[in-house]
């Protein structure tokens, strides 16, 4: 069994890995959900109930058994995006990787920084075998940043989001903790 209950903070180089803050980091959090980018990218849809959103993020802190944490820009301590560990597999000793990066964070280097810092966080302080991911194949950018950190192929999901009348395949990818420490190393 995994225990995220207590909520790093983590510093890099240009960015800090911390709890949210939902009073103060709503705005920027609404900012990222409402960009069409970040839409476009994660498969979601526009809008949402902007009391379940903040609701949702005020439990974040108490999860025991996933990781959310906020980017935010060092400089301005403001948030630019968000990087989770969630949906734990006992089993397998897993969890799956996502992150987020809002219009104020893109194309500086911050998302490569807060996943490189999100994976060492988890391999270094829990036991778990691997971390899993998927990213849709119209996201070349976050496929590159991940395989940065790491990450190596494992499937496709073909035809796994339609958009625009298009589908698009989901592209699975693993990092496992072997891989990891040769990485490191």
């Amino acid at each position: 069994m995994i225990n995220l209950r207590n909520k790093p903070t983590i510093l890099g180089d240009k960015i800090i890995l911390r709890p949210f803050k939902v009073e103060e980091d709503f705005p920027r959090i609404e900012e990222c959900l409402q960009d069409p980018e970040v839409i476009k990218l994660t498969g979601s849809t526009p809008g949402y109930n902007r009391e379940e959103v903040y609701d949702w993020y005020n439990t974040r802190n108490e999860q025991p058994d996933r990781l959310d944490l906020a980017i935010a820009d060092k400089t301005t301590n403001t948030l630019i995006g968000e990087v989770v560990a969630n949906l734990y597999d006992e089993k397998k000793s897993s969890m799956n990787f996502r992150i987020l990066i809002g219009p104020r964070g893109r194309n500086r280097g911050f998302g490569t920084e807060a996943s490189q810092l999100m994976i060492d966080y988890l391999f270094t302080h829990t036991d778990l075998n691997q971390v899993t991911l998927s990213v849709f194949a119209f996201n070349p950018r976050a496929k590159t940043v991940y395989e940065k950190v790491g990450f190596q192929f494992d499937s496709v999901d073909e035809k796994d989001l339609e958009f625009e009348g298009e589908w698009i395949d989901s592209i699975n990818m693993k990092l496992t903790r072997d891989w990891w420490k040769k990485k490191i190393n």
